[in-house]
């Protein structure tokens, strides 16, 4: 059983064919509902509104085309006037208001981050840790870039006590392997950015 057409395009095609074949077949199809003539009129009525409706898209791609062309033309002529308008009054915010605009504010200069928190072993296994802590709060300093753990070997005359760095860590908390066994190892967390180091973070200690 065929389909009834689904395109514009089609459905056009076809009433032309009804047409053309209700009128040539009058014998055949004495009485249509819609009679020839009628369906004439309607494909004809469709065509017209149609091809108006492509008239109209067409003019109103070109009329969004051409606002899009005057608008980035007047935001270029603003842009103009304002960098003008900074430079005339050396950036004066009060007499920057007069025509709706303002002074650009100075960039917060960057600080170290503040301590980290609450560092902890949350699981330990064979030569291996993890350690997590509290990130700085955001009051106390500027926004951390990463995290340095260091360790040291707790009363070992080999190493003098000494603090080493042992891996940076974008996320407050990392994993360490291959540690050193059957001693008392001693961790810390210092929140580093590009301004400097934040105070350090309490100490643990683990032996594995």
């Amino acid at each position: 059983m065929p389909r009834f057409p689904k395109s514009q395009a089609q459905i056009a095609a076809l009433a032309e064919l009804i047409r053309t074949g209700l009128k040539d077949n009058p014998a055949i199809f004495p009485a249509p509902p819609v009679g020839w003539m009628g369906i004439g009129i309607r494909r004809n009525q469709f065509v017209n509104a149609r091809n108006d409706a492509l008239s109209a898209h067409a003019i109103a791609e070109t009329a969004i085309a051409e606002k899009d062309d005057a608008l980035e033309t007047l935001i270029e002529a603003m842009k103009a006037d304002l960098r003008y308008a900074e430079n005339t009054v050396d950036f004066d915010d009060a007499k920057l208001k007069l025509i709706g605009w303002s002074a650009k504010k100075s960039p917060t200069a960057l600080t170290p981050p503040g301590q980290t928190l609450a560092l902890e072993v949350p699981t330990q296994g064979e030569a291996s840790l993890t350690l997590s802590c509290t990130p700085p709060a955001p009051a106390d300093g500027g926004k951390p870039n990463a995290y340095k753990v260091q360790r040291r070997v707790v009363g070992s005359e080999a190493v003098g006590d000494r603090w080493e760095d042992v891996a940076t860590a974008v996320k407050p908390e990392a994993t360490l392997t291959d540690q050193p066994q059957r001693q008392k190892l001693a961790f810390k967390v210092i929140a580093i950015n590009k301004a400097g180091e934040g105070p350090e973070s309490n100490t643990v200690e683990v032996v594995l």
